[in-house]
């Protein structure tokens, strides 16, 4: 199958499958959520109040404080790139659901679109659900807080469009491994969610500002302090959907087309 590098054909008929896999994944939203929150609230708890307690205040604030932030961002990376990995790699692949799809009338790309509004809105809910337990926990200072609400979609959208893309070039999931661990996994370290960016090297530095996720952080946590500079508008383009449909490869959805 050519290549095709043009814009998508993207009509709202992308909703019925959306839908379809909401009420998918209403069977076993208990067990998803929990599994997609395990890790940022461990991570929060653990690091927040263990770690927090010996070392002094990050950037003004307790460390737990610092810490929250980063986790809604981390908990929405997560989420989002799960959903677009295994969820989508399965329907593709395994029981052939987007063979089935397309004998409705509908195109891959409300297929693909509907996957990626998908995992972006299991990202928002995840998010959300970290950022109620920061402020259950007394770790969000301002009401402006709620303003992080309109970001997760965003960020959850971008990590869906950059899994996506993943899972085009996946012939099995163990293909995913190298996209944890040489690209996640250094992402969530250089992104300012454990520590500021500043104590990296500066080299360092220049790099964590190509990272997506070091650009959700910087967007959401200031959101959290009501603490805004000048510069916080300035990380908003990065944390814009990528165009995942330009780097389908020929052997993406050959089963489909």
């Amino acid at each position: 199958m050519p290549l095709d590098f043009g814009l998508p054909r993207l009509s709202l008929r992308f909703t019925a499958v959306w839908l379809r896999n909401a009420l998918v994944w209403r069977k076993i939203a208990c067990a998803s959520l929990l599994a997609n929150l395990g890790d940022p609230l461990i991570y929060l708890l653990a690091l927040g109040y263990g770690l927090g307690a010996l070392i002094p205040d990050v950037a003004g604030v307790p460390y737990i404080t610092f810490l929250a932030a980063g986790s809604i961002a981390f908990s929405t990376m997560n989420t989002a790139t799960f959903e677009s990995f295994y969820s989508a790699f399965s329907r593709m692949h395994v029981p052939k659901t987007w063979d089935a799809i397309m004998n409705a009338p509908l195109d891959l790309d409300d297929i693909v679109l509907a996957e990626a509004v998908f995992s972006a809105s299991k990202a928002f809910i995840s998010g959300a659900a970290i950022l109620l337990i920061a402020a259950l926990l007394g770790l969000v200072e301002s009401p402006a807080a709620l303003l992080i609400l309109p970001v997760l979609p965003i960020v959850g959208l971008c990590f869906a469009s950059l899994g996506l893309m993943i899972t085009a070039l996946a012939r099995m999931y163990d293909f995913f491994t190298y996209y944890f661990t040489l690209v996640l996994t250094p992402m969530a370290m250089m992104s300012g969610i454990f520590f500021p960016i500043e104590q990296l090297p500066a080299a360092m530095q220049a790099i964590a500002q190509l990272l997506p996720l070091a650009h959700a952080v910087q967007v959401i946590r200031p959101y959290c302090w009501a603490n805004f500079r000048r510069t916080h508008c300035c990380h908003w383009p990065c944390c814009l959907p990528i165009r995942w449909w330009d780097s389908s490869p020929p052997w993406c959805c050959s089963d489909v087309v």
